[in-house]
C-alpha cells in the first residue's frame, strides 16, 4: 500500500468528487441497487439526503468511547463522529490508505533533518459548548494517553516512543496545577500551531497523526478512564446523555460544529444509535431484514449467514468481500510452559490443520491460508515462504511428534486457549485447532472471554495469561498503518510488551527480530526496508510464536437503505463518516 500523502489542494478535489457523487446513482459511482463487491472500488447508493437515524449494533460492548483509550479499529473509525483528529484517511475510493488533513489546515511541514513536524490547525474549530479548540488541547490529549504510570491503558504508545525531550515527563496527573510541565516533545507556540519533535527521523509519522489520540481534550473535562462517559465533542455529533458500557450510545447533532472547517464529514443522519451486546446472528438477520444499518464491529457476517448470502444472488448483490488487510492468528505464548520451548511451539505449527481452520473462518470467502505473517498488500509479504509445509494444508503430524520429542513432551501436553466468546468465527476456529492438536496429544482447554476486556484484562495482560496458563490465544491484527512497521511493531517487538492492553500477546522478545525492526524503521530506502521485513517475517515464523489462520476477507452486508457506502482500506471496514440512510 502507498505511503504517499495528499496535500490540501488534492483534498479539495476529493471533496468535490464526493459532493458530485451525492447527486445520485449511476455511472462509476454506483447506483442504489449495487452489485457484489462493488463498495470495495466505488461509492454505492450515493446520496446527499440528510435526516433519519443511522442504526449500529455490536455483539460486544464498545471497548471505550474515549478516543485516547482504544485500540480497536472500529472505534478509531466510529469515534470520528465526535472526536476529530489531526489527519485522517482519504475517503475517495482507491486512495483510502492516503493521509489527508482533518483538523490540520494542511499536511505537516517537515524539517530538513526529518525530526520536526509542524502542524497548523484550521480556523473555526470548536467544542460542543462553542469554545475554541486549541493546540494545547491536542497536546493534552496526547499526554494523557501516552505518559505516566496512570496513562490510559488501551491505546498504543507511539508518541511516547517517538517524541524527544519527554523522557522525564510523568503525565498529566503528576502536577495538577500545570499538567503539561516538562512535556517538551510537542511545542505549542500559539493556539493554532503544534510542533512535534522526534528523537530520530520517522517517515511514517503522518500515520501516527491519524490516530484518535490526537483528538482534542479540554483538561478541565478529563476524568481519566471515566471520560468515556461523556466525551466532549469536536465533531458533528455529540453524546445524548452519558454512556456506560452495555447501555448503548446515542449521538445527536452538535449544533456548534462548523461544517466549513470540516471537508471530511458530510454528517447526513440526524441521529446515530448503537446497540451493544447483541448476538451476532441477530445482528446479521436484522441487517438483512433492514432493521439495522451497520454492524459496528466491522468484521462482517458471522458463519451462520455468510454462506447463505454468498449463495443467494439477490442478497449477494448487497454484500462485499474485501481483503481487509488483517491477519487472524493464534498467539503462541513464549513464556507459558512448555511453550516457552521453541520446539514445542513448532510442534503446534506442524500439527495445525490449516484446512479446518480456514473452513471455521468461512472457507475461501473468509480468507486465504497464509504461510507467513505479513499480509499480501504490505511490502515484506513473502508468498514463497513455507516453513511448515503439509499435504492439503492438513498439518504434518510426524514432524509435530518429532518436535514434541525434541522439547521433552513426547506424550503431548495440556494448555489453555483464550478466545473472544462473542465472536462465533473465533470460537469455531478455537474448536478446529483443539481437534487438530489433539491428533498429536496436545490437549487444548478453551477459555472464553468478552471481547471488550480481552485485549486489556485477559489475553492482553501477561500476568493473567501466566496465572491462567493461556499458552494459546486467538487474535487478529490489522496494521496500525499500511507499512511493515505499522503491521509488525506492536505484535512482534519485545519493547512493546505491556502490563495491560498488551498486543504482543505471544510475548515475543527475540533479539534478532527487535534489531531488524529497529533497523528497518530507521532506513528510508524502500527496497532495503522490504528486504528486512521479509527477514523479520521468516524469523517470526521460525520462532513458532504466531500461527497464522487466515489473511482475512470479510463479508460485509449493506442494506438497501444505507447510502454512500464504500470500503476503506485505511480502516479495513466501511468508512463510517459518509454514511447516510433513506429511512427518514
Amino acid at each position: 500500500m502507498s505511503k504517499s500523502s495528499l496535500g490540501l489542494a488534492a483534498l479539495g478535489v476529493s471533496s468535490v468528487l464526493l459532493l458530485s457523487a451525492c447527486g445520485g446513482g449511476g455511472g462509476s459511482e454506483g447506483g442504489a441497487a449495487g452489485s457484489f463487491d462493488q463498495a470495495t472500488t466505488e461509492v454505492v447508493n450515493a446520496s446527499e439526503e440528510q435526516g433519519g437515524t443511522l442504526r449500529y449494533a455490536i455483539s460486544a460492548n464498545i471497548e471505550s468511547t474515549d478516543p485516547g483509550n482504544t485500540y480497536y479499529g472500529y472505534v478509531w473509525n466510529f469515534s470520528r463522529y465526535y472526536a476529530r483528529t489531526l489527519l485522517t484517511y482519504n475517503a475517495e475510493p482507491g486512495k483510502t490508505t492516503e493521509t489527508v488533513p482533518d483538523m490540520a489546515a494542511e499536511m505537516p511541514e517537515i524539517s530538513d533533518d526529518g525530526k520536526s513536524y509542524t502542524v497548523k490547525l484550521r480556523d473555526g474549530l470548536t467544542y460542543e459548548d462553542g469554545s475554541a479548540i486549541t493546540s494545547e488541547d491536542i497536546k493534552y490529549g496526547i499526554a494523557r494517553s501516552n505518559f505516566g504510570d496512570d496513562a490510559l491503558p488501551n491505546g498504543p504508545r507511539y508518541f511516547k516512543e517517538l517524541l524527544a525531550d519527554s523522557e522525564d515527563y510523568e503525565g498529566v496527573n503528576a502536577n495538577p496545577s500545570d499538567p503539561l510541565a516538562g512535556f517538551d516533545g510537542i511545542e505549542t507556540p500559539d493556539d493554532q500551531t503544534l510542533v512535534f519533535h522526534l528523537k530520530k527521523p520517522f517517515a511514517d509519522f503522518p500515520y501516527v497523526l491519524v490516530q484518535p489520540q490526537t483528538a482534542p481534550v479540554p483538561a478541565d473535562a478529563d476524568k481519566g478512564q471515566q471520560y468515556q462517559e461523556h466525551v466532549v465533542s469536536s465533531g458533528p455529533y455529540k453524546f445524548e446523555g452519558d454512556w456506560t458500557p452495555g447501555s448503548g450510545l446515542t449521538l445527536v447533532r452538535n449544533e456548534e460544529w462548523n461544517p466549513d472547517s470540516d471537508p471530511v464529514r458530510p454528517a447526513l443522519p440526524d441521529k446515530i444509535t448503537v446497540e451493544e451486546g447483541v448476538d451476532q446472528n441477530e445482528i446479521d438477520q436484522r441487517l438483512i431484514n433492514g432493521e439495522l444499518d451497520v454492524d459496528l464491529g466491522g468484521t462482517g457476517l458471522g458463519p451462520a449467514q455468510k454462506g447463505d448470502i454468498l449463495t443467494d444472488e439477490d442478497a449477494k448483490a448487497n454484500a462485499d468481500n474485501p481483503e481487509n488487510g488483517s491477519l487472524r492468528y493464534v498467539a503462541v505464548n513464549t513464556v507459558v510452559e512448555p511453550l516457552d520451548n521453541e520446539a514445542c511451539r513448532q510442534a503446534v505449527m506442524y500439527a495445525a490443520d490449516h484446512n479446518s481452520l480456514q473452513r471455521a473462518w468461512g472457507g475461501a470467502a473468509g480468507g486465504e491460508i497464509p504461510n507467513d505473517v505479513i499480509p499480501p498488500a504490505i511490502p515484506g509479504h513473502d508468498p514463497k515462504l513455507d516453513l511448515y509445509p503439509s499435504e492439503g494444508d492438513k498439518g504434518d503430524l510426524d514432524k509435530a511428534e518429532a518436535k514434541l520429542e525434541e522439547c521433552g513432551e513426547e506424550d503431548g501436553f495440556s494448555t489453555n486457549l483464550g478466545v473472544r466468546s462473542d465472536r462465533p468465527t473465533e470460537v469455531a476456529a478455537a474448536e478446529a485447532l483443539q481437534a487438530s492438536l489433539e491428533r498429536v496429544g496436545i490437549k487444548v482447554n478453551i477459555k472464553q472471554y468478552p471481547s471488550d476486556t480481552f485485549t486489556n484484562t485477559q489475553a492482553g495482560s501477561p500476568d493473567f495469561v501466566h496465572e491462567n496458563e493461556l499458552g494459546l490465544n486467538i487474535y487478529g491484527w490489522i496494521p496500525d498503518w499500511p507499512t511493515g512497521y505499522g503491521f509488525l511493531s506492536y505484535i512482534a517487538h519485545g519493547d512493546n510488551i505491556k502490563k495491560a492492553g498488551n498486543s504482543n500477546i505471544s510475548e515475543l522478545d527475540d533479539e534478532e527480530i527487535n534489531e531488524m525492526l529497529d533497523e528497518a524503521v530507521a532506513t528510508e530506502d524502500a527496497s532495503e526496508q522490504e528486504r528486512l521485513y521479509k527477514e523479520i517475517d521468516r524469523r517470526i515464523m521460525e520462532t513458532g510464536a504466531i500461527l497464522p489462520i487466515v489473511f482475512e476477507k470479510s463479508v460485509l452486508y449493506r442494506p438497501e437503505n444505507l447510502t454512500n457506502v464504500r470500503f476503506s482500506a485505511g480502516y479495513a471496514m466501511y468508512d463510517y463518516m459518509p454514511l447516510g440512510t433513506t429511512n427518514t
